[in-house]
């Protein structure tokens, strides 16, 4: 059971994801926040695997509440909720660890598979967000001696799948990319993770195009 900590300082909206969570046979909502500060304090008291965090909050934003969550619980998710694509805010959330975002308007169906797509360890990221995130985030250009270090710390394998992350394919895609089955794909994800000392996919994406890995 996927136990999910729900953060809105919007009452219709926290209750209209917390019904859709609780509509799943798979995910149960243990506890609800209306402030970035209430959800530091609930995320210590439920101990969540998930949780839905809103950005603009009263008494802690939501990337500051991110930061202190998972500061304190390193196997907790965040998953953003927010209202726009573009938003800057969000983000910054994903530099404070979140492990990618979704759209408020997302249907329930979207919305559960964004929750155990984080909660396995994955990350919800659109194609174009990533690409927006890192000319947010690396505006400079690597050089070729990061390259050259970049490649020599995975195996072949390894670096074709970090590539292929960082495009936004999920382990599945991948599989079917590169001629794998789907368990030896997670199997290079979690040690290219393990030897980069990597918290999840999103930070694989940062640190291929940080190592001029993705185009």
């Amino acid at each position: 059971m996927i136990r999910v900590l729900a953060v809105d300082d919007q009452a219709l909206v926290r209750a209209g994801a917390v019904a859709s969570v609780d509509a799943q046979p798979d995910m149960e909502v243990v506890g609800e926040a209306a402030t970035g500060a209430d959800a530091v304090r609930e995320a210590s008291r439920t101990r969540p695997d998930v949780v839905l965090m809103d950005i603009r909050m009263p008494q802690l934003d939501g990337i500051d509440a991110t930061h202190r969550i998972l500061e304190r619980h390193a196997d907790t998710r965040v998953l953003v909720l927010t209202t726009f694509d573009a938003d800057e805010y969000v983000f910054a959330a994903l530099r404070a660890g979140a492990s990618g975002f979704l759209l408020k308007d997302a249907s329930v169906d979207e919305l559960a598979t964004a929750i155990r797509t984080v909660h396995r360890g994955d990350a919800v990221l659109s194609p174009s967000t990533t690409s927006r995130l890192i000319e947010l985030m690396l505006p400079v250009l690597p050089d070729p001696g990061r390259r050259v270090a970049a490649e020599a710390a995975l195996t072949e394998r390894e670096l074709e799948v970090a590539r292929l992350v960082a495009r936004g394919l999920g382990n599945a895609e991948i599989a079917s990319a590169v001629f794998l089955a789907e368990a030896t794909v997670k199997t290079h994800v979690g040690r290219i993770l393990a030897k980069l000392h990597l918290r999840d996919r999103v930070q694989i994406v940062i640190w291929a195009y940080r190592n001029g890995l993705a185009p």
